[in-house]
C-alpha cells in the first residue's frame, strides 16, 4: 500500500470505530426521543436526501480543484455533526446533527477518486474494497463499545465519545498528500460527449438505484425490530452490529478480487440471506449469523464504482463517482420511508418485501450488466492483486 493509502485507511479505521458506536442505535435514539416507526423512517429518509444533494457537486468539484480539499471539508463537517448530536438536548437539535452527518456523505466520490489515484498497481476494485475493509474493522469495535456504554451510561454517552474519535480521524486525514492525476488508459471510454449521454453509464446509474434500494430496505429499522420484537438489549444489538462490521470486512477482503459484475450480483445474494434470517430466525445465534451477511450491501456499492471506471474518461471520474453515489443516496433516502410503513403494518413485512425486491433486482442485474460492460476493460481493472501486505 502507498503511504497515502495507509493514512486514509488509518483515518477510516478510527472513523469506522466512531461511527460504529452510534450508527446501529440511531433509530433507537430517535425512538428514545418519542418518534414512532413512521416518523423514524421519515427522518432517516430526509437524512438520505442530505446524503444525496452533495454527491454530484462534490465529485465535480474534486475533478476541478482536487479530491483532497473536498475530503478535508467532509471530515471537518463530520466532526462538527457528531459534536452537535453529542450536545443535543432535544430531538430537534439531534436531528440537525443527524442531517449534518448525512451531508458528510459527499466525501464518498472525492474519496474514492482519491483512492483510485493513489492505488498504485492495485486494481480499483481491490483498492476500494480493502480500504472499506479497514473502515469496517474499526467498526467492529464501535458497536460493542456503544452497546456497553449505552447500557451503563445512557445512549447519549455514545455520541460524546464518538465525537472525540472523529476529531482524531480528522487529524490523521490532514497528512495525506495531493492526489496525482490519473493517466488515461488507451482502453478507457472515449466518448467525447457529455457524461449523461454515455448510455452504458446511464444504464448503470439506473441499475445502481434499483439494487441499492432493494439491499438497503431491510436495514433501517432492524435495531428497532431486535429491541421491540425480539427483546434485545443495547449491548446485544451492539454485538450484532460488531458482527455486521466484521462481516463487512471479511466480505470485502475475501470477495474484493471478484470481477465487478460477479461481485455486484453476489453482494445482492448476501443481503438476501441477511433478510431471510431476520425474517425466519430466532435467538442470538441465528441473528448473529444473519449479520455476517449484511456486508453484501457495501460489496455492491464498491463493485458499482469498479463497474463505473471503465465506462468513463479519467477527467470525469470524480463526477461519474458522484452521480453513482447520488443514485445510491437516493435509494437510501427512499427505502427508510417504505420500511417505516411496512414496519407499522407488520415488522416482519419489511424483510419479506425486501426479499422480493432483491430477487427482482438480481434478475435485472443479470440482464443489464452484460449490456453495459465495455468490449475491452482497462488492464488495471483485471490484473490480480500484487503480493503486497498491509
Amino acid at each position: 500500500m502507498s503511504r497515502d493509502l495507509v493514512l486514509i485507511a488509518m483515518s477510516l479505521f478510527v472513523w469506522g470505530t466512531g461511527e460504529g458506536m452510534f450508527i446501529y442505535f440511531q433509530s433507537l435514539y430517535l425512538q428514545h426521543w418519542g418518534a414512532d416507526p413512521v416518523l423514524i423512517g421519515s427522518i432517516l429518509g430526509v437524512m438520505g436526501i442530505m446524503m444525496t444533494i452533495g454527491q454530484a457537486p462534490a465529485g465535480y468539484l474534486a475533478d476541478r480543484v482536487g479530491s483532497r480539499p473536498v475530503m478535508w471539508a467532509s471530515w471537518f463537517l463530520g466532526a462538527t455533526a457528531t459534536v452537535v448530536m453529542a450536545l443535543a438536548n432535544s430531538m430537534t437539535l439531534f436531528v440537525v446533527g443527524l442531517l449534518l452527518y448525512g451531508l458528510t456523505s459527499f466525501v464518498v466520490a472525492p474519496m474514492n477518486s482519491y483512492i483510485t489515484s493513489v492505488r498504485g498497481k492495485w486494481s480499483v476494485g481491490r483498492a476500494l474494497t480493502l480500504v472499506s475493509a479497514l473502515f469496517n474493522l474499526g467498526a467492529v469495535l464501535g458497536p460493542i463499545l456503544g452497546g456497553l456504554l449505552g447500557d451503563r451510561l445512557g445512549i447519549g454517552a455514545i455520541y460524546r465519545i464518538s465525537a472525540v474519535l472523529f476529531v482524531v480521524s480528522t487529524a490523521i486525514i490532514l497528512f495525506v498528500r495531493p492526489a496525482p492525476k490519473e493517466e488515461a488508459h488507451h482502453t478507457e471510454a472515449t466518448d467525447t460527449g457529455h457524461l449523461l449521454r454515455n448510455t452504458r453509464y446511464v444504464g448503470l446509474l439506473v441499475l445502481c438505484f434499483t439494487v441499492m434500494f432493494a439491499t438497503y430496505l431491510p436495514q433501517p429499522l432492524t435495531s428497532n425490530y431486535l429491541q421491540n420484537e425480539q427483546g434485545f438489549s443495547l449491548s446485544q444489538i451492539g454485538q450484532l452490529g460488531a458482527l455486521g462490521s466484521l462481516g463487512n470486512a471479511l466480505i470485502m477482503l475475501l470477495l474484493g478480487s471478484l470481477a465487478a459484475p460477479v461481485g455486484f450480483v453476489v453482494g445482492q445474494g448476501l443481503v438476501a440471506i441477511f433478510a431471510l434470517i431476520m425474517w425466519l430466525g430466532s435467538g442470538q445465534i441465528w441473528f448473529s449469523i444473519g449479520y455476517l451477511f449484511i456486508g453484501g450491501y457495501r460489496l455492491c456499492r464498491s463493485m458499482a464504482l469498479a463497474l463505473t471506471r471503465p465506462l468513463v474518461r479519467s477527467k470525469e471520474i470524480g463526477l461519474a463517482y458522484g452521480l453513482i453515489e447520488t443514485a445510491n443516496a437516493l435509494a437510501v433516502a427512499a427505502a427508510p420511508g417504505m420500511a417505516g410503513l411496512l414496519y407499522a403494518a407488520s415488522p416482519v413485512l419489511v424483510f419479506q418485501v425486501a426479499l422480493i425486491c432483491i430477487a427482482l433486482a438480481a434478475v435485472i442485474s443479470l440482464f443489464v450488466l452484460p449490456r453495459i460492460e465495455p468490449v475491452s476493460a482497462p488492464a488495471v481493472e483485471t490484473q490480480p492483486l500484487d503480493e503486497e501486505t498491509l
